[in-house]
């Protein structure tokens, strides 16, 4: 019989992370605390050193996205446009 994968949430990742950051209990101690493997917890912790950046830049990101969303969408129209006048300009031609 096959054990199902757990799955763990966001904020559960993010309690053992800073766990392993503080420091005070070596990685086997948080694993057993937390009745994880001891890799899971170390990449964890790798995981949120290197997207911490990401936490203190997404304030001024959404207008970006926003702008992106904005220019993808100008895109489209101007690709249905042009699209219909080829489909126009097509039959005109008897193809």
């Amino acid at each position: 019989m096959s054990r199902k994968r757990r799955q763990y949430s966001g904020e559960f990742k993010a309690k053992v992370a800073l766990a392993a950051l503080k420091g005070e209990q070596s990685t086997s101690e948080i694993a057993a605390h937390f009745e994880i493997h001891p890799t899971m917890v170390s990449q964890w912790k790798r995981e949120l050193l290197d997207n911490a950046t990401g936490v203190f830049e997404s304030k001024s990101s959404g207008k970006t996205a926003q702008k992106t969303q904005e220019e993808i969408d100008t895109l489209y129209r101007e690709i249905g446009k042009l699209t219909v006048e080829r489909d126009f300009l097509s039959r005109g031609l008897g193809r």
